[in-house]
């Protein structure tokens, strides 16, 4: 009992001290190293699942400590159903990313390695942390190594211009949230989230609180207007980068709506709903008719990301059960679907150093397991029954049709646009003439990549066929938030 009582807080523990381990190893196991403590890091995160009591809606494996008495700061852990797949999502492409770098970072290696650490304790410290104070730290300590990884080792000369975007924009939205959880303890006296359930704010406080916090995630998810740093970030950060930005980093605005937005202040989320409804859904139509146009291999991706996460915040402010779950699973599968595809884009960029659409195709006389790899994540990332993304979609379109059939159809359009534009991505790189102009010699997946991808494969098929393994978990939270939120 006392180590289930502290596992949450060895899992946050071990990335972080692993970091300071690594700055005094030699150089030369620095890769071995870095990659076993990711690995253990996972293998802990298996214990929270094996552990998990699946007909609890409270949380779990709680530790507390106090930091400051006068301020009753106090670091509490704890996750529950909704927390418990974004914690493993973390630990399991953490490891990939270091797995696709292996052999492409070679400068300033420790200092990479030390900063995915570091990144992934603040990660789990973001999804379990129950005190308001301390999630906004953790949720914005996770701009410096980000910022750093984009700005290091970015592919192209626009990278310092990219990691500000990203810095300044999710900054600038953050702002307003740290004004506001300043407000809350000042009324409150304690920011520490299990109390703050209890509390009442009256109707004016909740719409200026949550519209602070909005601006925030909407920022984090990203929403139009605020989209602008996402494919920029997207096109010039390496291919770890971008599996982690994609994968978790855009899981945090999501995350912050389902966790605080919705069971703090659950009148605003009512009234300013038209609002996130007209957002969401100009934002799907938008980018998946962008993304269309787009010549750059990663920027295609990118936008396709803002379209998918939009998606889920349709399926967030159903304020139903069927809505709020098939969000939580299509934030999981866009984790697999997208970082899935691009470490697809980082194959070929790491073998031609390019990533314009154009100088590509016909890889299928070359290259057969990557184009094999290719069409099934693109059948993933279009929604393909038996996959990942057909059980989130399918759920958030049955929740959204509940509370809202306008937004519900204009939603829906997003899988016949993103079949277009997956399917035509993949025609153009994949078939006709090979391209033996730019390219003279072609060389298909290796062991180590096929590696990387198998963990993401295995994912997809395992939500795709047998979701009731992860709704099992799920079932208990989420009816535990919707009391929150109407009762």
């Amino acid at each position: 009992m006392i180590f289930l009582n502290n596992l949450l807080f060895c899992l946050f523990s071990i990335p972080l001290l692993g970091s300071f381990f690594l700055v005094v190893v030699s150089l030369k196991y620095s890769k071995q190293i870095g990659l076993s403590i990711t690995c253990i890091t996972f293998l802990f995160s298996l214990l929270l699942l094996l552990f998990f009591d699946k007909s609890l809606g409270t949380f779990q494996f709680g530790t507390s400590q106090i930091w400051f008495l006068g301020y009753t700061l106090i670091f509490s852990l704890g996750i529950d159903g909704i927390s418990l797949f974004f914690v493993l999502l973390t630990t399991l492409l953490v490891p990939i990313c270091l797995l696709i770098s292996w052999n492409n970072i070679t400068h300033f290696l420790k200092i990479y390695l030390v900063l995915f650490l570091i990144l992934e304790a603040m990660l789990i410290g973001v999804f379990c942390i129950l005190d308001l104070l301390l999630f906004y730290i953790f949720f914005e300590s996770v701009l410096i190594p980000m910022f750093l990884i984009i700005g290091v080792w970015g592919s192209r000369e626009r990278k310092m211009r990219a990691a500000f975007l990203f810095f300044l924009y999710t900054l600038f939205g953050s702002v307003s949230m740290l004004i506001s959880i300043l407000y809350i303890y000042y009324q409150v006296g304690t920011t520490d989230y299990r109390v703050l359930l209890t509390f009442s704010f009256s109707f004016l406080e909740q719409k200026f609180l949550w519209f602070s916090f909005f601006l925030s995630f909407a920022t984090k998810v990203p929403m139009v207007p605020v989209h602008l740093w996402l494919p920029e970030a997207h096109v010039e950060a390496p291919t770890s980068g971008s599996v982690i930005l994609a994968g978790v980093l855009l899981k945090l605005g999501t995350y912050g709506f389902l966790r605080f937005s919705l069971p703090l202040f659950p009148e605003a989320c009512f009234y300013f709903s038209p609002f996130v409804y007209c957002l969401a859904g100009v934002s799907v139509v938008y980018t998946s008719f962008t993304a269309i146009r787009q010549t750059d291999f990663k920027r295609i991706i990118a936008y396709t990301s803002i379209a998918h996460m939009n998606i889920v915040v349709l399926g967030i402010f159903s304020f139903n059960v069927i809505g709020i779950e098939g969000a939580i699973l299509q934030s999981l599968s866009h984790g697999f679907v997208a970082s899935g595809l691009f470490m697809i884009i980082g194959v070929v960029y790491d073998r031609y150093h390019t990533r314009m659409v154009r100088y590509y195709g016909g890889l299928n006389h070359v290259m057969p397991i990557y184009v094999v790899i290719f069409l099934f994540f693109t059948m993933a990332n279009i929604g393909l029954p038996g996959t990942s993304s057909f059980i989130g979609e399918f759920l958030i379109l049955t929740g959204s049709f509940q509370s809202n059939t306008c937004v519900t159809l204009i939603g829906s359009t997003s899988m016949i646009i993103g079949g277009c534009y997956s399917l035509w991505l993949f025609n153009r790189v994949s078939y006709g003439n090979l391209k033996t102009q730019y390219f003279i010699s072609f060389l298909d997946i290796n062991k180590l990549e096929f590696l990387s991808f198998l963990p993401l494969i295995i994912g997809i098929c395992l939500m795709g066929f047998i979701p009731f393994i992860f709704l099992n978990y799920l079932h208990m939270s989420v009816n535990n938030l919707i009391e929150l939120i109407y009762f």
